[in-house]
């Protein structure tokens, strides 16, 4: 699914990084999705479709292209998704074709999904997904950090609270699970793993070649 991406001084290339971030609404995993984009030049965000209302300051085609339940509908029907699922009365879903284009050219790509997004990207493409899981301190501050946002009712913070449980659950169908209790530490810990993916051996689709090269 992946394509080669830039090749370093010895002529190597490599294979793109599908990066996945999930985490508890409120554990930081968007502000860390955004330091991540604004530091590696070579990363790439995945814009989700959802048939939820634009918030406030949110930018159709930037943080995600808003579609109504219709057409949502007819996208997942003509498989143009890499995964979807059903979050709070509204629907997310990755598209295909913006994915592999980016590939196509060249960079790695950030997911913000959640568990199911991340279990259905897994399966389709395998070794390619890293997949990175961030929790709160605990839940008591994921409760005030959801508040504190100003963005929820009650009833609608009692529900993320509600699902945060479930998704900790899933913890372990992740690669790396760390906990944001400091923003800072964790976003260079996210940095560290994105690098050290980008070197694993299996990546480097050029290294046979310099081998052969090196052993004559």
């Amino acid at each position: 699914m992946t394509q080669s991406t830039d090749s370093d001084q010895h002529g190597f290339k490599r294979r793109g990084v599908l990066f996945v971030l999930s985490s508890p609404s409120g554990a930081g995993k968007s502000t860390i999705a955004r330091k991540l984009l604004a530091a590696e030049h070579e990363l790439s965000m995945s814009v989700s479709a959802t048939t939820r209302a634009p918030r406030e300051g949110e930018v159709d085609g930037r943080d995600y292209h808003f579609v109504d339940i219709e057409e949502f509908r007819r996208m997942a029907s003509d498989h143009e998704f890499l995964e979807w699922a059903h979050v709070f009365d509204n629907r997310y879903g990755t598209p295909r074709a913006p994915v592999d284009a980016m590939l196509h050219a060249g960079k790695d790509v950030l997911f913000d999904i959640d568990w199911q997004g991340a279990q259905q990207l897994f399966q389709i493409a395998g070794g390619d997904v890293v997949r990175v899981f961030i929790l709160p301190p605990s839940m008591a501050e994921l409760h005030q950090r959801l508040i504190a946002r100003n963005t929820d009712t009650t009833e609608v913070i009692n529900r993320r609270m509600a699902r945060a449980a479930a998704e900790v659950s899933h913890w372990d169908g992740y690669d790396y699970v760390l906990v944001n209790d400091d923003v800072e530490a964790c976003f260079r810990k996210v940095q560290t793993i994105l690098a050290a993916e980008r070197l694993k051996r299996s990546r480097q689709t050029g290294l046979i070649g310099f081998i052969r090269k090196l052993m004559h």
